[in-house]
């Protein structure tokens, strides 16, 4: 079988500096992984694991793979996240997926944040609507591409950016949204677990819940086990069961996964010191002197609130020498690289634990400032 046009790719991303490989993190300290409140490294949830559950669900939920189980636990996450429904996804990107590839129809606008996750970008790629971005955070640009918006409009944001750890200006999106009869659709992926009393997110943090036509919140990240489901209504429920491509023609999620989703959701409202930890960790590495503008030659952070700090590093061979030196020095921090960043943002993202402690982030700044 001939395969040149697959080396002519390879080679191709070679050449630019952007060739992934698979690694392990091998011991490192770790602040490359989303699991922010140590649920997964703790093994919290094998602790209250139950040993009498199926590993297998055995066809879609559709067929033979729907359970007692996954909708209790639908119904326990929506009134938590304070929803009239919920819907469970095998994951993030099948939910978003799912989600925005049939609700949009053809003659509506989708409008988008521009640093949008590429499961948003491809749920929108897949939809029959006209969509546009708007440049990041910025609200007079929203306004602007609302202005142009025809037909069922949708505005997409994600909570907080999974590269830039920054958060989205929810309050006045919700006031452009009602202005123009908008359709408002939040990915709380990042901040699920983390923002909040009880690690509601962000929407409910501010009260927006019921200006939401949609949510989306993922498993896999704080809440250490894996899977999403989509907040909404009881119609938006039932529409996305009956033309929701990625969860008709998927097998579903099997029984374990769901107990670990359910013991999840009784783990990490509780873990408000963990939260408290986490801030700490964020206000002294905010304190680092790292902030922009950029000195030239030196690293420089788009500092956040939350967990995922960015430290720009531009270019890619650039970026991961100093990834590297890191993991020489016993630290796990990932290179993020151009396409999946802009040419210029290549950036070290470093995400910070409630494990982490004190002494480790200390090394890890002055190895940056060295």
């Amino acid at each position: 079988m001939q395969e040149e046009f697959l080396h002519k790719k390879i080679n191709e991303r070679k050449e630019g500096g952007a060739y992934r490989q698979l690694r392990f993190s091998e011991g490192k300290v770790d602040f490359c992984s989303n699991d922010y409140l140590g649920i997964a490294k703790n093994q919290l949830i094998e602790q209250a694991f139950p040993q009498d559950v199926r590993h297998g669900s055995t066809g879609s939920r559709l067929l033979s793979g729907n359970y007692p189980l996954i909708a209790e636990v639908e119904k326990e996450i929506a009134v938590f996240h304070d929803a009239v429904a919920g819907l469970v996804f095998n994951s993030g990107y099948d939910a978003n997926l799912g989600l925005l590839s049939c609700v949009p129809q053809r003659g509506d606008t989708i409008v988008y944040d521009h640093l949008c996750h590429a499961s948003i970008r491809d749920g929108i790629r897949l939809s029959f609507a006209e969509a546009f971005s708007f440049l990041h955070n910025d609200l007079s640009d929203l306004e602007n591409k609302l202005q142009k918006a025809k037909g069922n409009i949708f505005v997409v944001t994600e909570s907080v950016f999974s590269m830039d750890g920054d958060m989205a200006p929810l309050a006045p999106i919700t006031v452009l949204c009602e202005r123009f009869g908008a359709q408002l659709i939040v990915d709380e992926a990042h901040a699920t677990g983390v923002i909040g009393e009880k690690g509601e997110g962000l929407v409910q943090q501010l009260g927006l819940q019921k200006k939401c036509f949609a949510r989306v919140h993922t498993f896999g990240k704080a809440l250490g086990c894996h899977g999403a489901v989509v907040l909404g209504s009881a119609d938006l429920r039932h529409y996305l069961i009956n033309f929701s491509r990625p969860f008709i023609y998927t097998t579903a999620l099997p029984e374990s996964s769901l107990a670990a989703i359910r013991i999840a959701y009784n783990i990490f409202p509780k873990l408000k010191t963990e939260r408290e930890q986490l801030q700490q960790l964020i206000r002294r590495f905010q304190e680092a002197g790292m902030k922009e503008p950029a000195i030239p030659g030196k690293i420089h952070a788009l500092l956040s609130n939350t967990p995922v700090q960015a430290a720009i590093v531009p270019g890619n061979d650039e970026v991961k020498r100093l990834s590297q030196r890191l993991a020489n020095a016993g630290l796990d921090v990932r290179p993020i690289l151009y396409p999946t960043v802009p040419r210029g943002a290549e950036r070290l993202r470093i995400v910070l634990h409630s494990y982490n402690t004190a002494e480790e982030l200390t090394h890890l700044i002055n190895l940056l400032a060295s």
